[in-house]
């Protein structure tokens, strides 16, 4: 008698280092020297083998994953079980792909890149603190590119101080002129701890009209261009959207590794703490409950562009969307904040800029 392979999962790991912290970073992350790097590397692999997942999708997220240089990611992916069509994507700050052998990283799996550009305005790429110019960024996207790594993607901040609608634009068109199939347009959040809310009184931040004109003139153009909004917040030419991140919406399993990493598996969450030394020292993470229940799954298919059904709601839950869900649905379709068709529900791009309290809304319909 023979057991069945499980059912391939996505595998999160969290890179918790950076050379330098950007000004609005709320993610765990700190510098290291090279012993520290190679400590964690161990430690990870550890914990990989402990799990040994079969995996087609990978994530190394940060922090700034790049930090580990060539030599230490492809150790760690030689520990990674995965299937042919695996998605391997490492988060890249463009200072340091001169530094990275990008032919190496594809030859050990890595097909996908994800790097921070924020902005295309170097006046406004300093006001956030990043280490880099822009001219960097396009050379770090022909060194991938020419490396036969083709799916990229590049990270755009709406709502930073001294943007405008005109330098907005020229950001998105660098964007386009580089042939990315993939771009995430992320709001400015001032999260509290970070240098940027020490600095809230100083920012020149614009007003939030001009931040909802902002992300309504990035859907614009970049649908326009064929980077088709899958998500809130990304963007996609067809086939190239992050089927990682696609897991988290969907209420996909995956395992997360690392300090801040979290995971959701067997219909429960858990997560390691964002303590480094814990992690490295070997302690399991923290029970976080049960995950996937009504509300949940549908507050996270909430943010895709797909929406939500009647279908895939009774496929999961074995019961349909009730009627208070359809009654809010229309109500909000009524002004122009959502849409309504055959039995989905989905956020249109104004309702986007509203999605808390819509979803918040539409989720207690299901609350059990």
């Amino acid at each position: 008698m023979t057991t069945a392979e499980p059912r391939p999962i996505g595998l999160y790991l969290h890179v918790p280092f950076c050379k330098v912290k950007c000004l609005y970073c709320d993610f765990y992350s700190m510098p290291a020297g090279e012993e520290t790097k190679d400590a964690y590397v161990q430690a990870l692999c550890r914990s990989i083998d402990a799990a040994d997942p079969l995996c087609d999708t990978v994530y190394f997220g940060g922090g700034t994953p790049s930090q580990l240089g060539t030599a230490r990611l492809t150790a760690i992916l030689a520990h990674i079980r995965r299937t042919a069509d695996c998605e391997v994507t490492v988060e890249c700050n463009p200072g340091d792909a001169a530094a990275l052998d990008f032919r190496a990283l594809a030859d050990a799996g890595v097909n996908r890149i994800s790097m921070g550009l924020q902005s295309a305005d170097d006046a406004e790429r300093r006001a956030l603190g990043r280490r880099s110019d822009a001219a960097t960024v396009r050379r770090a996207v022909e060194q991938a590119r020419t490396a036969g790594i083709t799916n990229l993607s590049l990270d755009l901040m709406l709502g930073i101080p001294g943007q405008t609608a005109d330098s907005l634009a020229r950001s998105i068109d660098f964007c386009l002129a580089l042939e990315v199939p993939h771009v995430s347009a992320y709001l400015l959040k001032v999260e509290d701890g970070t240098p940027f809310a020490a600095m809230r009184a100083e920012l020149a931040l614009p007003d939030e009209d001009a931040v909802c004109d902002f992300y309504l003139q990035t859907v614009d153009a970049l649908g326009a261009a064929g980077l088709r909004q899958y998500e809130i917040s990304n963007f996609a030419r067809p086939g190239f959207e992050s089927r990682h991140n696609l897991k988290y919406w969907r209420c996909e399993a995956y395992l997360g590794l690392g300090p801040a990493a979290h995971s959701f598996l067997d219909g429960k969450r858990f997560f390691y703490p964002r303590d480094l030394q814990a992690f490295l020292d070997g302690q399991p993470p923290v029970q976080d409950g049960a995950g996937g229940d009504p509300a949940e799954w549908l507050m996270l298919r909430l943010r895709l562009m797909e929406g939500v059904t009647d279908a895939a709601f009774a496929a999961r839950f074995d019961r349909p969307l009730p009627a208070a869900f359809w009654n809010s649905a229309e109500r909000f379709a009524r002004q122009g904040l959502m849409t309504v068709t055959n039995g989905c529900a989905a956020l249109t791009p104004a309702g986007c800029l509203l999605s808390n309290p819509i979803i918040g809304t539409l989720t207690e319909t299901v609350a059990e």
